[in-house]
């Protein structure tokens, strides 16, 4: 016979019964709950009027997670492994924001970190295996690291020349009144932004412009080209994990059971 302890433990911890399951399902919905009452309240008009039923609300929410946050302690076999897991400083994260709101009124907005509990969605729904393909991004980012570095570095100098040269060319009287601002121009301008703000005005300085917009037009597609192969590279790298045991051959896919070319069972394929 389970204690109450482990059967608690079972409903709150364990995703792959049917209790907890209903647990993790009801969590989600008053998760989301709390957020939307956070938005809602962050409408001038509303919290002018109903300051206080939201200010009622959010601390019933605060209750309830805080009880939740209690009852995984007690029932969690290693209480402090468990309170200082991701999950479990994310569920601290969630009642810290209503208790500073006793002391600070503007505190209240930053129960929007709340939304980070719905990360839990993925144990809910069985979505683990798909955050496997993360390692090709993360993969194909640390792979391109370098080479968007050189590139970022490579932008930021030329916003930088051409936010100075803008800024000798117009001059405050056109609003570029310092080379900051000028280099602000140079950003918005290059990204193909255009906020509109400030335009320049004499000649010189739109021609100028001209040539910044056309560099940006070159180089926006930069950035993408250096991901997208570097992805490429750690997806076929992860097919190259699989060589046949037979006739060598080492280009298969990552879930491949049996050779492309032989029709061998693959052994050494990765669980």
């Amino acid at each position: 016979m389970q204690s109450w302890r482990e059967r608690l433990y079972v409903i709150i911890f364990q995703s792959d019964t049917d209790a907890g399951r209903r647990f993790d399902k009801m969590l989600l919905l008053i998760i989301m709950a709390s957020l939307l009452v956070v938005i809602i309240d962050s409408v001038e008009s509303i919290h002018r009027d109903y300051a206080g039923l939201f200010a009622w609300i959010e601390w019933g929410f605060t209750l309830v997670f805080a009880l939740e946050y209690l009852l995984r302690l007690y029932c969690s076999p290693k209480p402090l492994r468990y309170a200082f897991s991701f999950y479990g400083l994310i569920d601290l994260l969630a009642i810290v924001p209503g208790i500073l709101a006793i002391y600070y009124s503007d505190a209240q907005y930053l129960m929007i970190v709340r939304v980070l509990r719905m990360l839990r969605i993925f144990r809910v729904l069985k979505l683990n295996r798909y955050l496997k393909q993360a390692n090709y991004l993360l993969s194909a980012l640390r792979g391109s690291r370098q080479k968007i570095i050189v590139f970022l570095l490579s932008v930021s100098t030329l916003v930088t020349v051409f936010g100075t040269l803008m800024y000798v060319v117009e001059g405050p009287e056109h609003g570029f009144t310092s080379i900051p601002k000028g280099i602000y121009w140079a950003i918005v301008t290059l990204t193909t932004v255009g906020f509109g703000d400030i335009v320049p005005k004499t000649p010189l300085g739109q021609v100028l412009s001209s040539m910044v917009m056309i560099t940006g037009y070159s180089i926006i597609a930069v950035p993408t080209g250096i991901f997208t192969a570097e992805l490429a590279n750690a997806m076929r790298g992860e097919q190259q994990k699989h060589p046949c045991p037979e006739c060598r051959k080492d280009n298969h896919e990552a879930a491949a059971a049996f050779c492309s070319r032989c029709g061998s069972a693959l052994f050494n394929k990765r669980e």
